[in-house]
């Protein structure tokens, strides 16, 4: 997880990465047979059901990331799965793209309202349905780590994100975003209290994207007060000082009339003793690869990692960011 490396544990090297299982929906074996051979890499698991009974069997016993589903089978039709898996919890959530011979626009909208995410005519192309099913596992994944405080997608979707950029040698940058002091005022003014001051810095981060950013950024969360922002170098630098500018002036009105006059909050520290606190401050670290090559999310995360402790021991809300050109 993206949110151990940050904490110090090393990236295992050559450790696998998940497979994604993909069922199979079809009674005709050759078109099995050519979704297979498409889907046949190291990133997927194909799983083969022959109709739609043993389809509800698979997706009950091993819970496929992926559903792909003929409609027109015999017994039991696509449609009528669907909606069987649709209807179950433990199956609900899981993306469907259903294939079908008709071209009609009816089928197509009776097929959506099963429940299903979306659809291809046969015949169709291998490489569209590969690029379909990956954008939907893409949705799915943030969908379900989404944080439910935040509603920005975690760990899982945050690397995908980096190791995507790193994948197609794009030029990118990350930026780790952290409050500074959030636990002493989480101690002193109680969960519900730090829960919205998270949902401010959220706010705020988003507002500086929209400003600055592109249309192709990303915002994740990875837990508690930490987030991560993926964008370019150039607009990095304006996307954090917006941030900062954003939160330092909405995070006095978090605290108390009294606190904000003290400019500080009295608190226990992380060894247990009773200290002074300032006002909560934003530091922000940024990763890129301007200057040197990052062929992995853990070494972003290991630079950002070094970086958040320069940042933090700066006085005030402020970004820093890499300046090495070499390791």
């Amino acid at each position: 997880m993206f949110e151990d490396i940050l904490r110090g544990d090393p990236a295992r090297p050559g450790e696998s990465k998940k497979k994604y299982k993909i069922l199979v929906v079809d009674d005709d074996p050759n078109i099995r047979e050519l979704i297979v051979e498409t889907l046949g890499d190291d990133k997927y698991s194909p799983i083969e059901a022959r109709d739609g009974k043993e389809a509800l069997q698979i997706c009950e016993s091993e819970r496929p990331d992926i559903v792909v589903l003929d409609v027109m089978m015999p017994d039991l039709d696509g449609l009528e799965v669907c909606l069987r898996l649709r209807g179950e919890a433990l199956t609900s959530h899981i993306p469907i793209i259903l294939l079908t011979a008709k071209g009609m626009l009816e089928d197509k909208i009776k097929g959506m309202e099963t429940g299903a995410d979306d659809y291809l005519t046969k015949p169709f192309d291998p490489l569209e349905l590969e690029a379909r099913i990956s954008m939907h596992l893409r949705r799915s994944i943030r969908d379900g780590e989404a944080s439910p405080l935040t509603g920005l997608p975690g760990n899982r979707a945050i690397e995908e994100s980096i190791d995507a950029r790193i994948r197609a040698g794009l030029r990118f940058a990350v930026c780790y975003i952290d409050l500074d002091d959030f636990k002493a005022y989480n101690d002193r003014y109680g969960f519900f209290a730090g829960s919205e001051v998270i949902k401010m810095t959220t706010q705020a981060i988003l507002e500086a994207s929209d400003k600055y950013g592109g249309p192709d950024d990303f915002v994740g969360h990875i837990g508690g007060d930490d987030f991560i922002l993926v964008t370019e170098m150039v607009r990095a630098p304006l996307i954090s000082q917006e941030t900062i500018r954003l939160f330092d002036e909405r995070i006095p009105a978090h605290y108390e009339a009294e606190d904000r006059e003290k400019g500080c909050i009295i608190s226990t520290d992380r060894q247990g003793k009773i200290n002074e606190f300032p006002i909560m401050t934003i530091s922000i670290a940024i990763v890129h690869n301007t200057y040197r090559k990052l062929e992995h999310p853990g070494k972003v995360a290991q630079i950002a990692a070094e970086l958040k402790k320069f940042a933090k021991n700066k006085d005030g809300s402020n970004y820093v960011f890499d300046r090495r050109r070499t390791d």
